[in-house]
């Protein structure tokens, strides 16, 4: 797969995921959802950490706007590497799979560093509001913007047999997570590396 190939999938991913992003932010309240099916629905959460919402001041003893902080300029170098490894793929003429993976993760990545650098300066609250593009009051600065998360499948939303030790009776969903477009790129492009290792690791037949 070639440099043009590849930056047609980043742009195609970030497209989608901020153009999803955006929508979200400027017409849904905060938690606010609306159900498509009955296993699928758009509700509309803000994730200020890392991975299904984990924070660096829940494991360190730093403040929650210091982790912050630490967290996306530690996705800034992340992002850096991950460019770089696309780069050299590329230029080494990998095979199409990495490439097509390494360009997903590339493009989720860069996707969720938008959201934590500039949404706190372009949007305000969306607590008991829609956000504003742009607004004059944003909710926050440059390396302080949160997540938005809206993608969520409740493919299983029932209880416990009574029977089951220590849970029986309680609320079990599955799958309980929200997330994103670039979540999914992200996740995508793992997943093509786990499955497709040999082929591609192999050598390139382009």
């Amino acid at each position: 797969m070639n440099f043009k190939r590849s930056m047609l999938i980043i742009l195609l991913v970030l497209l989608v995921d901020q153009i999803s992003k955006i929508y979200i932010k400027t017409h849904f309240q905060l938690g606010e959802a609306t159900e498509v099916f009955s296993w699928f629905k758009i509700l509309f959460i803000e994730n200020e950490g890392a991975a299904w919402g984990a924070k660096l001041s829940d494991v360190l003893p730093i403040s929650d706007r210091t982790g912050k902080l630490v967290l996306t300029v530690f996705r800034l170098f992340a992002i850096v590497g991950i460019g770089y490894w696309l780069y050299d793929i590329i230029k080494k003429n990998a095979t199409s799979t990495l490439v097509f993976a390494v360009s997903l993760i590339f493009a989720g990545a860069l996707g969720n560093i938008i959201d934590s650098l500039f949404y706190g300066t372009i949007f305000n609250e969306s607590y008991n509001q829609v956000a504003t593009l742009f607004s004059d009051e944003p909710y926050g600065s440059l390396f302080y913007g949160k997540v938005v998360d809206m993608l969520y499948f409740p493919l299983i939303d029932s209880n416990w047999p009574k029977w089951v030790p220590f849970v029986g009776g309680n609320n079990f969903r599955f799958f309980e997570p929200v997330f994103n477009v670039a979540d999914t790129a992200i996740s995508t492009g793992v997943g093509v590396l786990l499955v497709f290792n040999k082929k591609a690791f192999g050598n390139s037949t382009d």
